[in-house]
């Protein structure tokens, strides 16, 4: 059983740049041609992951990624800090341009993210998006484009993707 380690963002980058290709290529043939039981798999891989990465250790989403903020998460998040939605729009997010127009943050890493100790101020009413991330517990076939973005982005999803290439290897 392997050990929680703090991630070191400056390798994992490295390491990441060195290795998104051959995961993206490796997730691009995994999403057509899954195995039969493909999420029961990952499911056990997931569980050895977070068992070696601490989030706290890295922030790396936080610090590098927008989430994406539903009307629900702006209402929740905007009563939470005692404002208007407007208000809290105005002063956070902005209208993203072209495509889907969703809110986003002005600013990164995240307002809301403490540097010195990478908690989020509003966790307990954090978006959606951030509660999911990095969606490993997913369906596969359903996340498979994000988990090609996320491998340079998630130490998580990077060491899930290669105990997935190790395990293809195997059989």
């Amino acid at each position: 059983m392997s050990t929680m380690q703090p991630v070191n963002l400056r390798s994992f980058r490295q390491k990441a740049k060195d290795r998104k290709n051959s995961m993206r290529r490796f997730l691009t043939k995994l999403g057509r041609e899954a195995p039969r039981g493909l999420d029961k798999k990952i499911a056990v891989l997931e569980k050895e992951v977070w068992q070696e990465i601490d989030c706290l250790t890295c922030a790396n989403c936080c610090k590098t990624m927008t989430p994406t903020f539903t009307n629900t998460d702006m209402k929740r998040i905007s009563a939470h800090l005692n404002m208007s939605v407007e208000a809290f729009q105005k002063k956070w997010l902005r209208k993203e341009k072209g495509g889907d127009r969703d809110w986003l943050n002005k600013t990164e890493p995240c307002q809301f993210l403490n540097l010195k100790d990478n908690k989020c101020s509003i966790y307990e009413v954090r978006p959606v998006d951030c509660s999911g991330f990095p969606h490993l517990s997913k369906k596969f076939s359903e996340y498979d484009h994000i988990h090609k973005q996320n491998v340079e982005l998630c130490p998580a999803t990077f060491r899930l993707v290669e105990k997935m290439m190790v395990l293809e290897r195997g059989q």
